[in-house]
């Protein structure tokens, strides 16, 4: 007695293979029908069609770019997934939509590391045979050596020598630091982001000039490196806090270490605003959380995105395109901040 065969493939990866067993039809047909070639009549083409779509068939990266030279895949390559790059990838996953392109997502450092010169690996690693282009998330390195088309999101070098997207941070700097004076605050200490990033440096610098623009000196006892980090940011804002002569409001560089020292406060008995105001910059997703909600400069993270994608894709259509897109950032006050108390 003959033994009835299950078309339908057990666990595992789905391959053509399977397909053409499921469909009763040969793998070159298969493959014609994939690949969206002639040669296949128009009920085949349907039943095949229906078979990819119900085992959820996919053709290999790999093989479609030894097939085409292309994937049609892009990737967004971060050095780690945390706030900021959390949602600058939503903002490149909306704008990929609707493109033909798909999105591959890759974070470059190994755990536990800070190591140099991840984004020079990582590309290694995809370019080629997995992506087509790459989105960098804040590359410690210049671009302009790469095989495949790049474009840059807030590079530690600033806009040099590659295709890059950033934020205006001297201009955003200087509103935080405006707000804080408008509300008449004179002794605001700022919390520096890493000094070997340009962003950090940028940022210092708007509120060295708005200081400046008001006709307050500063006192540089103010000036602290919180690495951009929550808890060096602590610790670096529990010195300020505990000086004879404290700020009464602090700028710092991004929403990490602005929450940094927000802990601080707490720690220490301040009551935010009524004691201290705070301002941070980003405006990921935690600041509206935090206790009080927290000003901060806000980047267009999704519109950062956004540019990229446009800006990368047309690199891939070979068109020319803009060298450097520089977006503005917006001030959101929340509750962190209050006029100084007389």
């Amino acid at each position: 007695m003959q033994t009835a065969v299950d078309p339908t493939p057990g666990p595992g990866r789905v391959t053509i293979a399977d397909v053409a067993r499921a469909a009763g039809v040969s793998i070159p047909t298969v493959s014609k029908v994939v690949n969206n070639r002639d040669g296949v009549a128009p009920a085949t083409m349907l039943r095949v069609q229906e078979v990819v779509e119900r085992l959820g068939y996919e053709t290999s990266l790999v093989a479609r770019s030894l097939r085409s030279t292309r994937t049609n895949v892009i990737g967004i390559l971060v050095p780690e997934f945390e706030p900021f790059s959390t949602e600058l990838l939503r903002g490149v996953s909306a704008a990929t939509t609707g493109t033909g392109y798909e999105l591959l997502a890759y974070a470059g450092l190994e755990a536990g590391t800070g190591r140099p010169g991840w984004e020079r690996r990582s590309l290694s690693r995809l370019s080629g045979t997995l992506i087509d282009g790459a989105i960098v998330v804040t590359p410690s390195e210049a671009m302009s050596a790469a095989s495949i088309p790049v474009v840059a999101i807030d590079p530690h070098t600033g806009p040099e020598g590659h295709a890059t997207v950033d934020t205006d941070n001297v201009a955003g700097a200087r509103d935080a630091v405006e707000h804080l004076l408008g509300l008449g605050h004179t002794r605001i200490a700022h919390v520096q982001g890493r000094g070997d990033l340009a962003s950090s440096q940028l940022r210092e610098t708007g509120y060295r000039d708005a200081l400046a623009a008001a006709g307050i000196a500063v006192d540089e006892r103010l000036v602290r490196a919180g690495d951009y980090q929550e808890e060096r940011s602590a610790a670096v804002a529990h010195d300020l806090l505990t000086m004879p002569d404290r700020p009464t409001a602090v700028f710092a560089a991004n929403d990490s270490s602005a929450i940094g020292v927000l802990h601080a406060a707490e720690a220490l008995g301040l009551r935010v605003p009524e004691d201290l105001s705070v301002v941070g910059f980003d405006d990921v997703p935690q600041a509206s959380t935090t206790t009080p909600p927290l000003t901060t400069v806000a980047q267009p993270l999704a519109d950062l995105g956004a540019s990229a994608v446009a800006m990368l894709l047309a690199m891939l259509r070979g068109e020319p395109t803009s060298d450097h897109v520089r977006l503005r950032s917006t001030l959101r006050v929340r509750s962190s901040t209050a006029p100084a108390r007389a």
